[in-house]
């Protein structure tokens, strides 16, 4: 123990770094596998640099033998930052991300085989790339895939089905999915499976080296590491510990590779946090974590649930929340910090409210740089740049949606109000022909662009091109709408667009046809009126738009400046901010449609426990101030609150237990009355307590001498258990309870020694 009190005591009159008795035994143990579970805030890259710290000043172990792996290069270059300046005078260890770790051994491999390769993956602007006039494009993963996309399903890959695509590859090689199984895997993009063959054929086999992409340095160090067996051998001699960070995002590949790492020493310390797992549609694999123990089964678990960095409020809501989950470690974060303010949730009667309430609120805050806005999807960022851009508030995005200016609606849209200003160009009714009620075909689209009379399309269409008879009526009905529009405000032109012209029906149907998803496409138009709205010209509307994409642009560079934070929930991981703001808390973004579907009589699915994982991840971002924004209505449409913030409603004002004395009096009553029992389930007369997954259910376990914590009345003692009732010291006082209601409501669950 004294040289557990050496050094710590040491190192807080050094650095000032002070560890509870949770970190310190984590520090300490250093040999064989240690699952450290680090609830937010709880100061895990702290413990984790004081351990490697601890390993090489007091262990004496040469830094050289120790590797630490994180997930992202930003937090591999935090962790070596942190080390250097608590422990300047020693040399630094290892500290790469999986991927770099991985390429490594692909790259030792490679040149004892003398195979000759090349990267097809990095930075790429594809619009640039199509202005050069260059016959031979560069070798690139999103090229050769956009080339395969056009020879295989006979059409032009959006952006929005790149990310996909590229996603679903990641995906299947992170998850490490045969080929016989890919087809099970869910995509919208069309064809991506035999896209995905070809794309592996052509790495192979269609250039003169070898093709890597990211994804690959991971499978490849895999297959390498399992085939090579004395490169394996020297890797395991290199390495004597072995420490992962952010555990949680993971996946089975990544595990795989450290596995094969750690096999012959165990020497593995893998910090994680199960409940902020939120990238599964990427591989990620948390069930990995809860199954630690059956591939290191010696292993020791740590719990580290103190919160240093979020109120007493926000935590103790938080911790009840994230109970929800079934599948996770019974954790239970606490704080010792004070209470702030209490979470504070705002339900507007219209969506447009949503922003003008930010930009209010925000305007009155002086250290911008301490306020985040948090969001679950890209496209609502839009709406924010635009309505804080005009209030003058500078903002930082740090997620955005960069395809939002170039995707084919806005263009369409533009393309639309062109028309207005002259219907004589062949050339844009052929970009939106397809998308407005003249249900104008390919062959008369083909022989009115061979018509130069200089005369309106629409004209040459009724006077030259052979027509079906109920194409001539909505022809003129177009042309008088195109002329009507001239001169209209764009908020009223985009509507008009949508409705009259037929576009939002067109959409619907491209939805049902390709699979595009129509809540994506619509939110863009909605987001193209909120532009819209004020501006009193389509040249402002067309002129906003280009100011608004340089915007963005030069808000990326205003990281760590006093401005307002943009992120998506996703994005927000690992950050915090004295306010954070979560927008847009309604059924069917958040939870999403998707996370709704696949429930079971068990519980939920499991992309609805992930999509609670993301709601606690932007609650715990929060120190002081938390704000849930929602909304009753949208374009006219009623929307349902998120039944997440219903269940924070409930935590925040939990309803009153209904004492047994009671219930045994409104039962009589009702019997008397001629209600059933039946009857009375259904006329909802008790209030209905959420689940508690870690409640007491079996009278038993209700023991005299035994710490509890009721719902409402908070921690207490059993003091005496007589019959069927129980007698609780809490800090209120003294409480007489009915068993049979604590343990039929789950009132009450066990406090940890």
């Amino acid at each position: 123990m004294k040289v557990r009190e050496d050094f710590c005591v040491r190192k807080e009159k050094e650095i000032g770094v002070s560890l509870n008795e949770v970190q310190t035994k984590a520090v300490l143990r250093t040999e064989g596998p240690l699952l450290l579970l680090a609830s937010p805030g709880s100061g895990k890259t702290t413990t984790i640099i004081m351990r490697i710290g601890y390993m090489i000043e007091e262990k004496g172990i040469d830094p050289s033998r120790i590797k630490a792996v994180t997930f992202s290069r930003a937090s591999a270059a935090d962790m070596k930052e942190r080390f250097k300046r608590f422990f300047p005078h020693l040399e630094p260890v290892d500290f790469s991300t999986i991927h770099s770790f991985a390429f490594e051994v692909v790259k030792e491999h490679f040149r004892k085989t003398r195979t000759a390769y090349q990267l097809i993956e990095g930075s790429l602007d594809l619009k640039e790339l199509e202005e050069t006039d260059s016959d031979r494009p560069p070798l690139h993963k999103k090229i050769i895939l956009r080339e395969l996309f056009k020879s295989i399903a006979g059409d032009n890959i959006t952006d929005d089905q790149m990310d996909e695509l590229t996603t679903y590859i990641s995906y299947i090689k992170n998850k490490m999915i045969p080929q016989e199984e890919w087809r099970r895997v869910k995509t919208d993009v069309p064809e991506a499976e035999r896209i995905l063959w070809e794309y592996e054929t052509y790495k192979r086999l269609g250039h003169r080296k070898l093709l890597v992409d990211f994804d690959d340095m991971l499978t490849l160090g895999n297959e390498v590491l399992e085939r090579d067996r004395e490169l394996l051998r020297r890797y395991q001699m290199k390495y004597d510990y072995v420490l992962t960070d952010e555990s949680q995002d993971t996946s089975l590949v990544q595990h795989a590779l450290i596995e094969k790492l750690v096999r012959e020493h165990g020497n593995l310390c893998v910090v994680a946090d199960d409940d902020q797992s939120i990238y599964s549609w990427r591989g990620a694999e948390p069930s990995y974590l809860l199954n630690f123990k059956q591939v290191y089964p010696h292993a020791v678990t740590l719990f580290m649930e103190q919160n240093y960095r979020s109120s007493k409020d926000i935590v103790e809501a938080a911790n009840h929340f994230i109970k929800r989950n079934k599948n996770r470690y019974d954790k239970n974060m606490f704080t010792r910090n004070a209470s702030s303010k209490p979470i504070k949730i705002v339900s507007f009667a219209n969506y447009k409210y949503q922003a003008k309430y930010l930009v209010r609120e925000i305007q009155k805050v002086e250290d911008l740089s301490e306020v985040a806005v948090l969001y679950r999807n890209h496209s609502s960022s839009i709406a924010l740049m635009n309505e804080f851009d005009r209030a003058g508030i500078p903002f930082y995005m740090k997620d955005a949606d960069n395809h939002f200016f170039s995707h084919w609606v806005v263009e369409d849209i533009l393309n639309f109000m062109r028309m207005t200003f002259t219907d004589k160009r062949a050339d844009l009714l052929e970009k939106i022909h397809l998308k407005l009620h003249g249900y104008i075909s390919k062959q008369q689209m083909a022989a009115v662009k061979a018509i130069e009379n200089n005369e309106s399309v629409f004209d040459n269409l009724l006077n030259y091109v052979q027509l079906q008879d109920y194409q001539v009526k909505q022809l003129q009905t177009c042309k008088e709408t195109f002329q009507q529009m001239r001169g209209m405000p764009p908020l009223q032109a985009i509507r008009v667009i949508r409705s009259r012209l037929g576009y939002e029906k067109a959409l619907e149907k491209m939805c049902e046809r390709l699979g595009f998803r129509r809540e994506y496409l619509i939110g863009i138009l909605n987001t193209l009126e909120e532009i819209a709205d004020t501006l009193e010209t389509m040249e402002d509307f067309a002129g906003r738009l280009k100011y608004l994409e340089s915007a963005l642009k030069t808000s990326k560079a205003r990281k760590g400046q006093n401005a307002v934070t943009f992120s998506t929930l996703h994005s927000s991981k690992g950050l915090e901010f004295k306010r954070v703001y979560m927008i847009d808390l309604t059924d069917g973004i958040l939870p999403s449609s998707e996370d709704l579907k696949g429930g079971s009589a068990e519980g939920a699915s499991e992309s609805m426990e992930e999509a609670t994982r993301l709601f606690y991840v932007g609650m715990t971002r929060a120190k002081q101030h938390l704000e849930l924004l929602l909304y009753k209505e949208r374009d006219g449409q009623k929307i349902e609150e998120s039944r997440f913030v219903t269940h924070v409603r409930t935590i925040l004002n939990p309803p009153e237990p209904v004492p047994a004395a009671s219930k045994s009096a409104v039962s009589n009553s009702n019997n008397r009355s001629g209600k059933s029992k039946k009857a009375e389930g259904r006329s909802g007369s008790a209030v209905k307590l959420p689940t508690n997954p870690n409640a007491i259910r079996n009278k038993a376990e209700i023991t005299k001498g035994r710490a509890v914590k009721h719902r409402v009345f908070g921690q207490g003692k059993v003091i005496e258990v007589n019959g069927e009732q129980i007698h609780i010291r809490f800090e209120t006082g003294m409480k007489v309870l009915s068993i049979a209601a604590c343990l039929e409501r789950g009132l009450l669950e066990p406090v940890k020694d």
